[in-house]
């Protein structure tokens, strides 16, 4: 299961040594860089920037030092990589943003984020894919779907995917 700076894997010890995954894991870098030539899924993410969908899109951006504008553009300028899904089910944290989006997470977390939630923070991007709590600035919303426990996947965007935000 990858995270941003980790990779936790599981194996059977009673299959496999330690000593075997460990070695068998040194060796895909260098097999990767190699052999995956592999196109990179870039997912189109129609998000409404500001107003009631993106209440933090102002005071984020002044802590930025940017315009509402500005911000919306560097946040649409380039597709960025889903690093990992995690703290629920279908929240990707995708990045990473440039330094000029780089903002802390809120003093004060909000007890409900709606679903659909654009979010910037500690230099990524997420998308609450449900009403969960979250302490990440509110920049807009989108309508995408990211967790339906019924399909397959069930998650909407995995790690590896790029996504391409986009005004309407």
């Amino acid at each position: 299961m990858p995270a941003i700076a980790s990779l936790l894997v599981c194996f059977d010890p009673l299959a496999v040594s330690h000593t075997g995954v460990e070695a068998h894991l040194r060796g895909l870098p260098t097999a990767r860089r190699r052999g995956d030539s592999r196109e990179r899924r870039v997912v189109r993410v129609p998000v409404r920037y500001g107003g009631e969908d993106g209440p933090d899109l102002e005071s984020a951006a002044w802590t930025l030092g940017l315009t509402p504008d500005d911000l919306v553009a560097t946040h649409t300028a380039e597709p960025y990589r889903v690093m990992m899904i995690g703290f629920a089910p279908g929240f990707p944290y995708i990045g990473p943003l440039p330094a000029a989006l780089h903002i802390p997470r809120r003093s004060t977390p909000r007890s409900a984020v709606p679903a659909g939630s654009v979010a910037i923070a500690a230099g990524l991007s997420g998308i609450y894919p449900a009403r969960l709590p979250g302490g990440w600035h509110l920049i807009g919303r989108t309508d995408m779907r990211l967790f339906d426990p019924q399909a397959r996947p069930p998650v909407a965007l995995a790690a590896g995917d790029l996504v391409q935000f986009s005004a309407l």
